[in-house]
């Protein structure tokens, strides 16, 4: 191999290191097709894990690395599967070779569903932590991981790389948390790429928040025995003055204090379909919290006591959200049934008594949830098969309907001034229609599917798709205004707060963009999937981050 050649013969290790990835883990465009996570042309390319399996290679980066460490004993070191796995063997080996015991671990990039479903393998220890990694560019993979640890009880120490992507002026996060930086090299010690400098200026669009985290968390509440086999939207917090509710996957609709998070009330529902219980968002109207649940039933409890007030019990399963029409004192909720040819249906109940106004059964299941224009007195829904349906909100009248080729699971946004309705589909679009008669204006095409509800406000249309990225389209023309790419797939609905959009991401992160430019503004990492939409209360200016593993985070942004 050429690592072993003449070239090699005589140099140090870090020499050695440096030429096996100058020659052999660094790719330029001319040399190799690549592309940048958006689809375009990259110029070069580092692949590191070309060269970690080699066995010379391997031991010339555990010997440097532990050179780099073994005055920091006693630690215990660790990284993100799967790179950082073998560094992570190679730094423990090269320890016991000089008789010292160092424990490694490695976190999962997500956690594992079954077993003991644990994020983190191998045995934590009471030692500091280093992490290392083969690269730090941005930093987010090292964020998440560090803030996982911190919620195990774990104070990350240091983080050692390889290349360093960026000044270290860029890396306030670690910083500010007393986390030493250290790399083998920088981007200046490959010419080839232009240096840290003309990196930057590249990727200044993408730079301004990487490694700032403008929120303060007030607290947190974990509900217990959360389900992770369903990566999919669950139960979205909703809020009153003084409470903030939300379904979790051992049955229990939460009112929990917004002040501290303490339990006001909660109430149990005693069965459900599978692992499936509550994942329909709750609506909170005049004194009483609404929600349905896969026993098929549709509660309305008292917001302050969690008292029953009524139960409709029509439906086999509801996974939908219900939608309020206060104009004329009703509640609108998609049903699932188990009978051939008619698998969902929606309701119209009367908010107070939970008497049905009407109702309609359709073909396949409906877990969308309803929308309802007030100025078009419309109701629509989704369904499975990829049908959409418009029903005169007051009598139940069927209006219309719109095909798509993918199932509609998510739930609609109304634009009253141009009378439109815009929805995603699972066949990789996003629609805009006629709301009086359900005629397609446009449709905006996406590289995945969408479960995102959108959010139109100024003109502008936004949604997340599933290929990881936050869209802006102009209302009007349907043209991409911006986008903005995330690190996992968006199932989260977007809010805006303020002229800042602030939508989560399976990575666990919870972005604040400017809604104009799609420019990011800042962060906040959890160390879960973020699959819904973030709840808001605008006096106290305090955020409610729900994620899929059934926590709920209390954030306020920082005055700055």
């Amino acid at each position: 191999m050429e690592h072993t050649g003449k070239k090699q013969r005589g140099m140090d290790s870090l020499a050695v290191l440096h030429y096996a990835l100058a020659n052999r883990a660094f790719r330029m465009r001319e040399e190799q097709r690549m592309v940048t996570q958006s689809g375009d042309p990259c110029r070069w390319f580092f692949d590191f894990r070309s060269i970690l399996l080699e066995g010379p290679t391997l031991t010339v980066i555990s010997e440097l690395f532990w050179k780099q460490l073994k005055s920091e004993v006693p630690f215990q070191v660790g990284g993100l599967e799967t790179a950082a796995i073998t560094l992570v063997a190679g730094v423990v080996l090269k320890a016991k070779a000089d008789n010292v015991i160092v424990n490694g671990f490695y976190v999962r990039k997500s956690r594992k569903k079954d077993g003991i479903q644990q994020m983190v393998e191998g045995a934590l220890g009471d030692e500091k932590v280093i992490l290392i990694d083969d690269g730090l560019n941005s930093g987010k993979s090292l964020i998440r991981q560090i803030e996982l640890l911190h919620l195990l009880g774990k104070k990350v120490h240091a983080v050692c790389v390889m290349v360093r992507f960026r000044d270290l002026s860029f890396y306030r996060y670690f910083h500010e948390n007393g986390i030493r930086i250290i790399s083998l090299f920088t981007l200046d010690d490959f010419p080839e790429t232009g240096g840290i400098e003309k990196y930057a200026r590249d990727n200044a669009e993408k730079s301004t928040s990487a490694a700032h985290i403008p929120f303060i968390l007030h607290w947190k509440f974990e509900s217990k025995d959360p389900s992770y086999f369903h990566i999919l939207p669950k139960s979205a917090p909703a809020i009153d003055d003084e409470r903030v509710y939300f379904g979790a996957d051992n049955g229990t609709l939460w009112a929990l204090n917004q002040s501290d998070g303490s339990v006001a009330w909660s109430y149990k529902t005693l069965f459900g379909a599978g692992k499936k219980r509550i994942f329909s968002s709750p609506a909170v109207h005049d004194g009483i919290v609404y929600f349905g649940a896969y026993d098929g039933n549709f509660y309305a409890l008292d917001a302050k006591t969690g008292k029953k007030k009524w139960i409709y019990r029509e439906a086999d399963w509801i996974g939908s959200s219900p939608c309020v029409a206060e104009d004329f004192g009703t509640i609108f909720i998609g049903l699932e049934f188990g009978l051939w040819n008619k698998q969902g249906g929606i309701a119209a109940l009367d908010l107070k008594t939970g008497e049905k106004r009407w109702w309609r059964y359709v073909k396949t299941m409906v877990h969308s949830s309803p929308a309802h224009s007030r100025e078009y007195c419309v109701v629509i829904v989704g369904s499975t098969s990829g049908t959409v349906y418009a029903f005169n909100a007051k009598s139940g009248e069927p209006l219309w309907t719109f095909q798509t080729d993918g199932a509609v699971r998510a739930g609609f946004a109304f634009d009253e001034t141009y009378g439109y309705v815009c929805f995603g589909s699972e066949d990789k679009y996003t629609y805009v229609l006629n709301t009086k008669n359900g005629t397609l204006v446009y449709k905006v095409e996406t590289l995945e599917p969408i479960y995102s509800t959108p959010l139109v406000a100024n003109g502008r249309l936004y949604f997340g798709v599933l290929d990881k990225r936050v869209l802006c389209v102009d209302l009007t023309t349907g043209s991409v205004l911006w986008t903005f790419w995330t690190s996992s797939r968006i199932f989260a609905t977007p809010l805006m707060v303020d002229g800042h959009i602030f939508i989560g991401s399976n990575d666990g992160r919870l972005y604040e963009l400017d809604a104009t430019t799609g420019k990011e503004m800042g962060y906040f990492q959890t160390t879960e999937r973020i699959v819904n939409k973030v709840a808001y209360n605008p006096t106290t200016k305090r955020f409610f981050v729900p994620t899929y593993a059934n926590e709920l985070y209390c954030l306020e942004r920082k005055n700055e």
